[in-house]
């Protein structure tokens, strides 16, 4: 029986072989009663964490938002006969790496940015003074590194590990060639990034060309709408509104997110969500105080 903590925790799976743990964008549903990270930064904009699954080995691309997260991740893999699992982090923020406690005896791979990101911070995650409550204590540090890019094989499909600077500077993505799915971590969110260092904007443009000349056919986000990923997901569309959101940013459009957004919600690319305006409007706060020095 599902704690009232996971009560609104859903599986989805998108491709065949690729399963979303999804939780949020409920109404009403909170994790705390008092103001916290997991509420504030996850549920209230939707969160999923992923699993690539090949006979009894998988793949989970984050590990959620709690421990009792992680462990419902690695029980529903162990009832589909999953024994061997390698854990990617997306990138250090907290809502990612939570529940790396339940992947006890896994592989934990990163990039060297998010490492250090950790290593930094480590005290203070695992005190609760980081983000605030709720602590991550122990934190879990990954325990394999790389640099750019490296090259996984899961039941013979090749799964790639690319670095690269959008949301945060440690993201990792991966990129399923074979099947031309991106598994796009916090890089892209519908309906619009989370901005944490302006300054960076012109890495962040180059790193979207980057992804987007992948050629994806299929973009899963880790922050986005329960029924696109449940379909399979976006499409490539979705680093281009990326792209458009973060040149209207640079430019300083004083204009309200819903319509620097329009183009791209008229077409489908996008589906409005109202918590997105909050984060919107820091974005902007962060821009016009990167510009005042």
């Amino acid at each position: 029986m599902r704690s009232s903590m996971l009560s609104q925790l859903r599986v989805l799976e998108p491709h065949p072989g690729i399963l979303a743990f999804y939780d949020g964008r409920v109404a009403g549903h909170r994790f705390a009663d008092t103001p916290n990270w997991v509420d504030d930064g996850a549920l209230s904009l939707g969160i999923a964490s992923y699993a690539l699954i090949a006979g009894a080995e998988a793949i989970v691309y984050d590990t959620h938002v709690s421990v009792p997260h992680g462990r419902f991740i690695r029980e529903a893999l162990a009832a589909r006969g999953v024994t061997d699992i390698r854990v990617v982090l997306s990138h250090w923020h907290l809502d990612h790496v939570a529940g790396t406690e339940a992947f006890d005896g896994c592989e934990v791979i990163a990039n060297a940015r998010t490492l250090a990101h950790l290593t930094e911070r480590q005290a203070a995650i695992e005190a609760g003074t980081d983000h605030g409550l709720p602590a991550i204590n122990p934190l879990i540090l990954p325990d394999r590194m790389f640099d750019g890019h490296l090259r996984l094989y899961l039941g013979g499909e090749a799964v790639e590990l690319i670095e690269a600077n959008i949301h945060s500077d440690d993201a990792t993505v991966l990129w399923l060639p074979e099947r031309r799915i991106l598994l796009a971590g916090d890089t892209v969110e519908d309906c619009v990034t989370y901005v944490g260092a302006p300054e960076d904007f012109a890495t962040h443009l180059a790193d979207l060309a980057r992804l987007a000349a992948l050629g994806a056919t299929w973009v899963l986000p880790n922050h986005g709408a329960a029924e696109m990923i449940a379909r399979g997901g976006y499409g490539p569309g979705l680093l281009d509104a990326t792209a458009d959101y973060i040149r209207h940013l640079q430019a300083d459009d004083p204009r309200p997110m819903a319509e620097i957004i329009e183009p791209w919600l008229t077409d489908g690319t996008l589906q409005y969500f109202g918590p997105y305006d909050s984060v919107h409007q820091q974005n902007r706060a962060r821009v016009q105080a990167m510009r005042q020095g």
